[in-house]
């Protein structure tokens, strides 16, 4: 069976620990889009890890761990990120990439970077990471696959054709040094070298395992609000963060796909620009939730940025979790809301004195303000409780408020950051 594990919101939803958890039933893990610009933070019985490009059930040695054709590869760092788990005492992982997916080499990472010091004040957000060049590249039909790095003839004439293109920009547009041809194609011998004991025609492995029975996660970067389609455009990812890209991003059928987990943050948090509708406004409120959320406080994983911080918001909500085609959803750091006297839950945005309760386009969303519900708070620590009827009656009632608003079944609830922190209902 095929599950798909994505996200409701902005990312930063906790998608790590849930597939983290359900990878000790699964078989194949597969990261389907997105690449190293973030991160899932992990804790488990082999300590704290933020992983940016190993799917996040890279832990468990009867797993094999897949880089899809959707995700943007950055080499050396896969390489690295499989060393430094290994040094940390995690058994070496098999691990197989796409002969199809496509390389995230330096030069994107120095055109993003160019970019947004171009933009100033009107930049993205962006985590420099290369995302964004390395996806308009792969569709001006100018990225180099996994595959080519083994033959020279058609790396050689990439070569010449990408500096062409990328030497004008950068020495006209940016000022800056030209990319060296004879110093580029070096590198790509380089991550020919280290990639080749992985590399594997994944859908037909796939499409084997499918055959076979073998339970199989498909493990999604950001979430629905980032989403270049469905999301809060033009702030978003480069690569669509729903569920139904997986098809296309492991190269297997959309209708194997059979389960949906949808990771739903019982607050609100974003990392990088754009409308959050819900953000708290008051400083000292917020840095507190930051300080509190999470394990170590709301960071980003890759960039340690501090997140921006916000009270649940069922609009946006709601409308992440019918974008994913949910079947199911996970709340999560329930346990960071146990000080609050009150929580508020966004139900609905004013926009130009009408409320509404669909989530609006981007320039819309621009114009609304949160109308609030605020809940009576349950005032304890739930660490430790693994029975729902155990919770407090008042931390019940916010899930049981949440799921109505969400009109999908919240099954699992995450009360702290261990694998084991987990209550099924």
């Amino acid at each position: 069976m095929v599950r798909a594990i994505v996200g409701a919101n902005w990312g930063d939803e906790g998608k790590g620990k849930i597939t983290d958890m359900l990878a000790a039933k699964a078989d194949i893990i597969v990261r389907f889009q997105g690449g190293s610009n973030a991160g899932h933070t992990i804790i488990n019985n082999y300590g704290k890890f933020a992983l940016h490009l190993l799917p996040s059930g890279v832990f468990y040695d009867h797993t094999t761990s897949i880089i899809g054709n959707g995700v943007a590869l950055n080499i050396p760092y896969l390489i690295k990120e499989i060393d430094e788990i290994v040094k940390k005492g995690v058994p070496r992982p098999k691990v197989l990439v796409s002969d199809r997916a496509q390389l995230l080499m330096p030069y994107h990472i120095l055109q993003d970077t160019y970019e947004e010091a171009r933009l100033a004040g009107k930049a993205y957000g962006s985590t420099k990471s290369g995302i964004a060049p390395f996806y308009s590249d792969k569709f001006a039909k100018i990225g180099i696959q996994v595959s080519e790095l083994f033959d020279d003839e058609i790396l050689e004439e990439k070569v010449e054709k990408l500096c062409t293109l990328k030497n004008i920009m950068f020495k006209h547009l940016y000022n800056m040094p030209e990319i060296d041809k004879d110093e580029l194609l070096n590198t790509l011998h380089e991550y020919r070298d280290m990639v080749e004991p992985f590399v594997c025609d994944v859908s037909a492995y796939l499409y084997k395992a499918i055959k076979e029975g073998k339970n199989i996660l498909l493990e999604g970067q950001l979430g629905s609000l980032k989403d270049p389609d469905h999301g809060i455009y033009p702030m978003v990812t480069s690569s669509s963060t729903l569920a139904a890209y997986g098809a296309i991003g492991a190269g297997i059928a959309p209708y194997e796909i059979k389960e949906i987990t949808t990771v739903v943050k019982a607050y609100s948090s974003a990392v990088g620009a754009g409308e959050f509708v819900s953000e708290i406004e008051d400083e000292a409120a917020a840095d507190e939730l930051r300080i509190r959320g999470g394990d170590g406080g709301e960071f980003g994983a890759t960039t340690g940025r501090p997140r921006r911080m916000g009270w649940f918001d069922a609009v946006a909500s709601r409308y992440g979790v019918r974008i994913q085609g949910t079947t199911e959803v996970a709340l999560t750091v329930l346990d960071v809301l146990g000080y609050l006297d009150e929580i508020p839950v966004c139900v609905g945005y004013d926009i130009n004195g009408e409320i509404t309760k669909d989530f609006p386009t981007t320039n819309k969303l621009k114009l609304a303000k949160p109308v609030y519900e605020y809940l009576p708070g349950w005032k304890c620590d739930i660490r430790g409780i693994k029975k729902y009827e155990e919770l407090p009656e008042n931390c019940r009632k916010y899930i049981e408020f949440i799921e109505k608003e969400l009109e999908v079944p919240v099954k699992l609830l995450s009360n702290g950051p261990g694998r084991d922190d987990i209550i099924y209902r």
